[in-house]
């Protein structure tokens, strides 16, 4: 991505990319339970973090950011919980919700700031 481009983006690219890769591995039977729903709370990020560059109204997007992170980081608990999540990879996954959480989070004290 072009220097121009936050950091936060390329991250949550990059972790999307391995996430949607361990969900697809997940077996059948949580496809339409888990798998569905943590693909789906990972894109909205995604797609609330193109929405939160292009307006001026960040804060309230960036909140439901971080409120989308948190559901996501449960989610995979319960995976990892019942055992279809190795602790490495529930690890990882943590590790770079917290690292985008923590983006966020300043994103967002930058955004109160200038209102």
């Amino acid at each position: 991505m072009p220097a121009s481009v936050p950091v936060v983006f390329s991250e949550w690219e990059t972790f999307l990319g391995w996430l949607l890769d361990r969900t697809q591995k997940l077996p059948r039977r949580l496809r339409f339970t888990f798998t569905t729903r943590i693909d789906n709370l990972a894109l909205d990020i995604f797609e609330l973090l193109i929405e939160a560059r292009y307006t001026r109204q960040r804060a309230p997007m960036l909140r439901r950011i971080n409120l989308n992170l948190e559901k996501l980081r449960l989610l995979l608990r319960l995976v990892h919980d019942q055992g279809h999540l190795d602790q490495r990879a529930f690890g990882h996954a943590v590790q770079q919700i917290d690292t985008v959480g923590r983006m966020i989070g300043g994103w967002l004290r930058y955004a109160e700031k200038g209102k």
